[in-house]
């Protein structure tokens, strides 16, 4: 994996965890406005996450690297991404492929009790583009 330095997000937690990993996946965008990539295809997907926290678990990590890249890798490695029920319905751009990964990790994550939030999925689809998805954060009142 290439080295790489993400967008940073300015967040008010006091720890902050970046898992790179990688997936291949092929996929297709069923619509005439996506030209070539109406045709199916594949693509060596890089991702970041970012997740942030101030509180750590009873191993000292805000979430283990490993749980990380399982939620993701083992779902969507070596698949059409078109064919998983997580995209029935969309089209799985790499925008649409973003947001969903943001969704799985941020489902588990609030499960967990000293409440680790991700703030950042970077997704790589190919070395000249990618995409980054950060949901609006809601300000809370004091």
């Amino acid at each position: 994996m290439m080295q790489q330095i993400y967008p940073s997000i300015d967040h008010p937690y006091t720890f902050e965890l970046n898992k790179d990993f990688n997936f291949s996946a092929a996929h297709y965008i069923p619509a005439p406005e996506a030209g070539k990539c109406m045709r199916t295809h594949g693509h060596t997907y890089f991702v970041n996450l970012t997740i942030g926290g101030d509180a750590l678990d009873d191993t000292g990590f805000l979430i283990n690297f490993s749980h990380l890249k399982a939620l993701i890798h083992d779902q969507f490695d070596h698949y059409l991404l078109n064919d998983l029920p997580l995209f029935e319905g969309k089209s799985p751009s790499t925008e649409v492929v973003a947001q969903t990964i943001y969704e799985i990790v941020e489902n588990h994550l609030a499960e967990l009790p000293h409440n680790p939030k991700c703030l950042q999925v970077f997704l790589r689809e190919t070395p000249s583009s990618y995409v980054v998805y950060r949901p609006k954060r809601v300000k809370e009142h004091k």
